[in-house]
């Protein structure tokens, strides 16, 4: 493809625009199931994958543990909303299952474990008090 500057490098269109090509073009997906902390796993261990794009290939090994779409969006440096479209296809194609995220009653344990959280931000000792 000719511009007027030029012909155009799949290489200076970064990897977003590679992302773009490779789901035709969806920024979003349907699935209003994919959060942050959504948890997907590979349940497709011991069979080829259909989608053999490297980004596919990389959510699936990385899936092989749970793992929150926060989480693989951050390992494989893809932007949340092209994460999102991609787990969506492959939880289409009935390589990845959501699992729901971790719920707890007891609202101390998480306000103790974000104060664990905020010390060793700060440097701190591991406490909670």
């Amino acid at each position: 493809m000719t511009g007027p500057r030029g012909p155009w490098e799949e290489e200076e269109a970064g990897p977003v625009a590679r992302l773009y090509a490779m789901t035709g073009g969806r920024g979003r997906t349907a699935r209003t199931e994919l959060t942050l902390d959504t948890m997907v796993v590979d349940i497709g261990a011991g069979f080829a994958p259909r989608r053999t794009e490297p980004e596919y290939i990389g959510i699936i090994r990385f899936c092989r543990v749970p793992q929150s779409v926060a989480e693989v969006s951050a390992q494989l440096r893809i932007p949340l909303a092209m994460t999102k479209v991609l787990v969506g296809d492959l939880i289409d194609d009935g390589r990845l299952a959501v699992r729901a995220p971790f719920e707890t009653t007891d609202a101390t344990s998480d306000l103790g474990l974000l104060q664990t959280i905020a010390n060793s931000l700060r440097g701190g000792r591991d406490r909670v008090t």
